[in-house]
């Protein structure tokens, strides 16, 4: 283990050299050997004579199958030298036959331990899986380095698999240990990568609350070392709970069949079992062990606060030596972005979206609210409906997986003026993806994906501010469906230009604007690829002129009887009265917000003229 301090094995001067030496060789070139279809692995141990390790370091190779010279050539492998010469010094090699597999395969038990079922709080060392995935074991917790957002850390074939994506549901226990996924939902796969730098993905916590103590192990992570020939390592793993190892190998690339994902390198370290702590069944691992957390132990054998890799393979059935593998951790978390350490409680607080903010004005002005009817069609966070983001909150439909109503303030004195490059549009990974509309809908064909609060209008504040409002503008659920002409051509933008207009034709008292918007459902809507489209938008804005609060509110329709040619007739802007927008959507309008709305319209909307510029506008 090297943290600040040396490992429990101590390794001579000249050793350190040459294992330097040996790690660039492999890191450099270790892939290459891998590419013969005989060799499974190749790392750094000492050698083996007789069954027994020696002092003598060497490249140790694993190997599906030892042969004779002459044998070679049917396996379709070449002889590997007896020694690799390594910065001019000749190095010996070691052949082992040993296979490896990923250790994710659930093994039947008639009980069902702790480790295997659902757990509220959730905690390290417990089963868990991807929804189409039989189980593995969440590894620690981990947050975010960006946001401090708490998350799960186990493997890539644990967590996302061959046929997983991003925003895939989670679920613990896994789905072989119990199968009612819906009731055992834990959060979303956040992020995940296999390759050399490891096989590890995270995950969301939702909904249910974590400690951060492995189970049976009772310690908490809150170091990364870097384990070396000799460290004593303990585990705690759904199948096969408490094991322990020594480290054997380091600097180990291992060759594993992913099935459908084809084979990968993986890059890690190798351990043996404790001889001192043998295994009960003689196995330091099994099926649903991955993603458990190795930790180290100290010379007296007290387990260390210091992770010293994620568990992600073991042998195959055929191999007649027992053994483990593990990702290093340290390349595990650069690759993730993530930390062991919580975000401080003044950081954190800094970074949590405060949302819509219903005193921006100097008349306070509550939120929408939906009738009983549409109350259990909410989906709700931490139990509000209104979901907040970075200078706007939003009501989502669960049944038509749009937003609502979206209400965002507008400070025009300090809007900045930030890139779009580089930003993603993406489903909100606090909410379960069955209720976002994504990218599904969008692509191959003229369907824009239109902000709800727009982007220029959030984008205010100091600039680390106003950057996660950018970002924040991204989420699928700030976006509905427009057409890619929506607000250009014939109406010269109106919809589009209306909170520009209000800071150019009034004198808004400290350059503020609260301002609230959404579609219309309507039962008739017509579906495309599935999803039914709104034709009605509708944006009420609400600002102080000299003190006075007023409000106006608008109606934009659109004919959508052709979608599936995406031919859409003319859209036309109407100025309505708030009471008009509350009856069409069911929603229920702050009496200030309706009290300052002097607009006076006829009762029909035939009988009123759309907005054919931004100047027929009556402010």
């Amino acid at each position: 283990m090297n943290t600040t301090s040396r490992s429990t094995e101590q390794t001579e001067p000249d050793d350190e050299q040459l294992l330097a030496s040996l790690r660039q060789f492999i890191r450099t070139q270790g892939s290459g050997f891998l590419e013969d279809p005989n060799i499974s692995s190749i790392g750094v141990g000492r050698k083996i004579v007789d069954g027994e390790p020696t002092g003598e370091i060497s490249i140790q190779f694993t190997v599906d199958q030892k042969a004779e010279p002459e044998a070679l050539e049917s396996l379709n492998t070449a002889l590997i030298p007896e020694a690799i010469v390594v910065e001019g010094v000749p190095v010996p090699t070691d052949v082992i036959e040993r296979t490896y597999r990923p250790s994710f395969r659930a093994v039947p038990e008639a009980e069902a331990p702790m480790a295997k079922v659902r757990l509220d709080p959730v905690m390290p060392g417990v089963s868990v899986g991807h929804i189409r995935v039989s189980a593995g074991t969440i590894g620690c917790i981990v947050y975010d380095r960006r946001d401090g957002t708490p998350l799960i850390l186990s493997n890539w074939h644990v967590l996302h698999g061959p046929t997983g994506v991003l925003g895939d549901t989670i679920v613990q226990p896994g789905p072989h240990d119990d199968n009612r996924v819906e009731t055992n939902r834990l959060g979303r796969l956040s992020r995940s990568h296999l390759g050399v730098a490891g096989d590890c993905a995270v995950a969301t916590i939702e909904g249910r609350k974590f400690t951060t103590a492995i189970h049976d192990l009772d310690v908490t992570p809150d170091g990364l070392g870097e384990p070396e020939i000799g460290d004593k390592v303990v585990k705690s793993g759904r199948t096969t709970g408490v094991t322990h190892g020594i480290v054997r190998r380091v600097d180990v690339i291992a060759k594993l069949n992913y099935g459908a994902a084809g084979t990968h390198a993986i890059g890690g370290f190798e351990i043996a079992p404790d001889p001192e702590h043998p295994p009960v069944d003689g196995e330091i691992s099994r099926g649903g062990d991955s993603g458990a957390a190795w930790m180290f132990k100290t010379r007296t054998g007290e387990i260390t606060h210091v992770l010293a890799g994620l568990h992600f393979g073991g042998e195959a059935g055929n191999s007649p030596d027992e053994h483990a593998l593990a990702c290093l951790p340290q390349s595990v978390f650069e690759k993730l972005e993530i930390t062991l350490q919580p975000p401080v409680p003044e950081e954190a607080a800094e970074d949590v979206p405060k949302g819509f903010s219903t005193d921006f004005l100097a008349h306070h002005i509550d939120l929408p609210t939906l009738t009983a009817a549409l109350d259990p069609d909410a989906v709700r966070i931490n139990g509000s409906e209104a979901i907040p983001y970075t200078h706007f909150s939003l009501s989502l439909s669960k049944s038509r997986r749009f937003a609502r109503w979206v209400a965002w303030n507008i400070d025009g004195a300090s809007l900045k003026k930030l890139s779009r490059n580089g930003i993603d549009f993406i489903k909100d990974p606090r909410i379960p993806g069955i209720f976002q509309t994504g990218d599904e809908l969008y692509r191959g064909n003229r369907l824009d994906r239109g902000h709800l609060a727009r982007r220029a209008d959030l984008v205010w504040g100091p600039l680390a501010e106003a950057d996660r409002a950018n970002r924040d503008s991204f989420y699928f659920t700030n976006i509905t469906p427009q057409m890619d002409d929506f607000n250009q051509s014939s109406k010269n933008g109106v919809w589009g230009r209306i909170e520009d207009a209000v800071f150019a034709d009034v004198d808004v008292d400290d350059l503020r604007v609260s301002a609230f918007g959404g579609p219309v459902f309507q039962d008739d809507d017509r579906a495309y690829r599935g999803t039914p489209i709104p034709r009605e938008y509708w944006k009420i804005i609400a600002f102080l002129e000299q003190g006075q609060l007023k409000s106006r509110a608008f109606l934009l329709t659109q004919n959508l009887n052709q979608i599936e040619a995406l031919e859409l007739d003319e859209f036309r802007v109407f100025q309505v009265a708030i009471t008009e927008i509350q009856e069409r959507t069911s929603l229920n309008f702050a009496d200030k917000l309706r009290d300052a709305d002097t607009f006076t319209v006829p009762e029909t909307i035939g009988d009123r003229p759309p907005l054919e510029d931004l100047s027929d506008i009556q402010w």
